[in-house]
């Protein structure tokens, strides 16, 4: 039997937002080495602030100082850092309740090794030597045994010059993708510039890609059906944001397609005809660039549309 296929995978995008008068004042605070809770009706502390209260849902706005140092409530010890963490060497993940504060803030803590930390621990905030109004204005904690109490909260305006009213924040995920015996088959066949599905033995059903099961009967799927190369657009979607590191220009169009001879419908990229010309029913063919493992986008065929009734129940 062949060796299924692995590869390696990266899911990454920029998250952007916008920010409210209490994370705006949180951020803003941080550039400037400043720490900001909120309190809650109750007089609760929250830090990080939050604009309601998680308990009651009250909106919260009343913001206070509290003190860069305090104490670390739990941890877990980080042996392999990761890209994108905090600090390159092993450290700790903790939870530390500032002074003056109800809550704890997750945070990294520099530490020589797990027997230097403890629940209890003293610690303090290691500021970045260059900040922006990010939760990263926060280096790491470090170790503070014998560091004094901060003082009690201090109302804070949270007002402060050119204020953070934005954040991006970049949001990625390595991951090994196994795609399994079925379709490690599909992904050799489309290397061969065949595309192949399974059979269900008990609806009959032709699924592509392949599952490895129905999922309208719940049985194996172990019957091999070529289909295709082409198919009629059963609808079709117009995409006008440009992805990073994708080099189509905006607008373009992505459709379900249903393969001659599928009773499921997969989705590919329409190219060859201008965007506002795709319609449902456009009967389509693959596009092979030298050496691709899959097709690069699909083409209409010159062929007459497929009647409506012929792609209606793979919409």
């Amino acid at each position: 039997m062949s060796e299924v296929l692995t590869a390696p995978l990266v899911v990454e995008f920029p998250f952007t937002r916008s920010l409210g008068p209490v994370q705006r004042a949180f951020l803003t605070g941080l550039r400037e080495r400043t720490v900001l809770g909120v309190r809650a009706r109750d007089g609760r502390i929250v830090v990080p602030p939050a604009e309601y209260d998680p308990v009651t849902a009250d909106e919260l706005s009343d913001l206070v100082e509290v003190a860069p140092v305090g104490t670390v409530t739990t941890w877990a010890w980080n042996p392999a850092p990761r890209r994108g963490q905090p600090l390159a060497t092993p450290f700790a993940w903790v939870l530390v309740r500032l002074d003056g504060a109800d809550t704890a803030l997750l945070h990294a803590l520099d530490a020589p090794g797990p027997d230097a930390v403890r629940t209890g621990l003293r610690v303090r905030i290691r500021w970045a030597a260059a900040r922006t109004g990010a939760i990263t204005d926060i280096a790491c904690f470090e170790p503070a045994d014998g560091e004094p109490a901060g003082g009690p909260p201090a109302a804070h305006p949270g007002r402060f010059a050119d204020p953070v009213t934005g954040i991006t924040a970049p949001a990625r995920l390595d991951y090994t993708y196994a795609p399994g015996r079925t379709q490690s088959r599909f992904l050799r066949g489309l290397a061969e510039r065949r595309t192949l599905g399974e059979r269900c033995p008990a609806c009959r059903k032709v699924y592509v890609p392949p599952r490895g099961a129905c999922p309208t009967c719940g049985v194996a799927t172990g019957e091999q059906v070529e289909v295709g190369p082409r198919g009629t657009v059963t609808t079709f979607c117009i995409v006008n944001i440009k992805a990073r590191n994708l080099d189509i220009d905006v607008p373009y169009v992505y459709a379900h397609i249903a393969l001659d001879g599928a009773d499921l419908a997969l989705h590919a990229r329409i190219g060859g005809i201008p965007y506002d010309r795709v319609r449902m029913g456009l009967r389509v063919e693959p596009v092979w660039t030298d050496g691709a493992r899959y097709p690069d986008h699909y083409r209409p065929t010159g062929e007459p549309d497929a009647d409506y009734d012929s792609y209606k129940e793979l919409i």
